[in-house]
């Protein structure tokens, strides 16, 4: 494509047409070096430094997961602890709670059985002490 057809204009400079050859010559000489400098790069041999940087790297994040691992499983065992202290404090509550209630049911049986004994004493018509003063009420009454 010429500055001719672009333009529409049928004179064109003869030097500016071999500067604009001599700009892409420039660019394409550009673009191999650029293109050379690439390989050249991808296929040199990495030195010792890059691979101790890896190294090290790989070091750490191992390091790094290990320890997550490490607390994972301490926290995981102190969660498992805690939660069997609380079972067992619940167990000693309810254990308490219940000889509490069987406590509490013995001591009403036992009043209950006193007050029968109280009534049963107290239940007979005449004391003793008046069952002679008793049949003679008793008399009176029939008569």
């Amino acid at each position: 494509m010429s500055f001719k057809d672009k333009a529409g204009e049928e004179s064109v400079d003869g030097e500016f047409t071999d500067e604009l050859g001599g700009l892409a010559e420039a660019v394409s000489d550009f673009r191999l070096s650029i293109h050379a400098w690439s390989d050249a790069a991808l296929s040199r041999p990495r030195t010792e430094v890059e691979t101790g940087r890896r190294r090290v790297r790989g070091l750490a994040i191992g390091w790094t997961l290990g320890c997550v691992l490490v607390a994972g499983g301490l926290s995981g065992g102190i969660y498992e602890h805690l939660h069997q202290q609380q079972l067992a404090h619940i167990a000693a509550v309810r254990a308490i709670e219940q000889q509490r209630l069987v406590a509490q049911e013995q001591l009403r049986h036992e009043e209950e059985d006193l007050l029968a004994k109280v009534d049963s004493d107290v239940s007979r018509e005449v004391p003793t002490a008046m069952e002679p003063l008793a049949q003679l009420m008793a008399e009176d009454e029939t008569q």
